[in-house]
């Protein structure tokens, strides 16, 4: 095995799932030049100083022309991948048909529910892919179809921060008076394709949520993160919540985020790629708000983590949402029916069992 490639393009997320694979890759096979390609720049930036990795790829196949993109995959042809790997989950045919365009000798996928015949051109080894076990285990599976076996004793997430970035946020919280104060960590946003955004809980909630903990915690500080897609979310809070113990941290990038959360005593959000940074960077206390898409394969990768339900959904995400590349089933009025169903007593339940300071 000479040189492989491993295919994340799904989100950043689901491209921090992938990075366990990364690991087990690297210690099967040492001498292999080891490459990723990802989509969105926020993942190609989770993955810098990767260790196991000989060289990355980026390129946003959704926002470039059909030209430009068919151009960028041609130009991995040469030299030949000998395996190439789409990670787990990557439901959408596209990224199979990605994979045909960069041409490896054999080319691995999970089965989905969208499969066809176009698929037997598309992809040479295939597994079925396993709702009820986490994206890392369903890429761990793929090992033995290259000869390879599993060596990690567990599978984790791993992001690789520079001193510069940790630095920066030792400063800010520094600069802020929070040094060694516990802090809540809170994303409000959510994914921006398909429909994804309309899972995020109500805006409206957040703010109450934090007037309750202002009263029953008065010196927890709050700090609300945001990406690119979270921007509109972010000045709507930043608007009703400005003051107090309420801070809206500019990261500089995702990187200088995840060296932030991982100072945070306790984290809350719904299943986002905030969600998987908090697991990566093993904050202490992480909750997360159930929404249709929660199901086992995108959890946080770690035990010690808390869900806060949702009567809605009831166990039923598969009912919702399935990797075969649709949208979250239902109208926009009814997803956010399904979230505004998750109280606010319900979430400030949980999270005062862990906070400090309660009044």
């Amino acid at each position: 095995m000479n040189r492989i490639l491993v295919i994340a393009l799904a989100g950043i997320g689901d491209t921090l799932m992938a990075t366990p694979l990364l690991h087990e890759l690297r210690l099967n096979f040492p001498e292999a030049r080891l490459e990723m390609l990802t989509m969105w720049p926020g993942a190609a930036a989770l993955l810098e100083g990767n260790p196991h990795l000989d060289a990355l790829h980026q390129h946003h196949f959704l926002k470039a022309s059909r030209w430009a993109s068919l151009r960028f995959a041609l130009g991995l042809r040469r030299p030949r991948f000998d395996v190439s790997i789409n990670a787990h989950p990557q439901g959408r045919q596209g990224y199979r048909i990605i994979a045909r365009l960069i041409g490896a000798r054999r080319r691995l996928s999970h089965t989905y529910e969208n499969a066809g015949w176009l698929d037997r051109h598309l992809v040479t080894d295939t597994l079925p892919q396993d709702y009820s076990v986490h994206a890392a285990e369903n890429n761990a599976r793929f090992l033995p179809l290259i000869g390879a076996r599993r060596q990690l004793p567990r599978l984790a997430y791993e992001i690789y921060l520079s001193a510069n970035e940790t630095t920066w946020a030792s400063g800010y919280l520094e600069k802020q008076g929070l040094a060694g104060v516990p802090w809540l960590g809170v994303h409000a946003g959510s994914g921006g394709t398909k429909n994804l955004a309309l899972r995020r809980w109500p805006l409206g909630h957040y703010v109450e949520l934090v007037a309750r903990l202002g009263t029953q915690f008065p010196e927890l500080p709050v700090l609300f993160f945001s990406g690119p897609e979270d921007r509109v979310a972010q000045s709507e809070l930043f608007t009703r919540l400005r003051g107090g113990r309420v801070y809206f941290p500019e990261c500089p990038t995702i990187r200088h985020a995840a060296a932030l959360v991982e100072r945070a005593h306790s984290f809350l959000s719904v299943d986002t790629a905030f969600m998987h940074l908090a697991a990566a960077m093993q904050v202490p206390h992480q909750f997360v708000i159930e929404t249709p898409t929660l199901n086992p394969c995108i959890m946080p990768l770690r035990d010690d983590w808390v869900r806060i339900p949702n009567p809605a959904v009831a166990g039923r995400h598969l009912d919702f949402y399935r990797y075969d590349g649709r949208p979250i089933a239902g109208t926009p009025e009814e997803i956010r029916r399904i979230m505004e169903g998750v109280s606010v007593d319900a979430v400030a339940e949980a999270l005062s069992g862990v906070l400090p300071g309660s009044r």
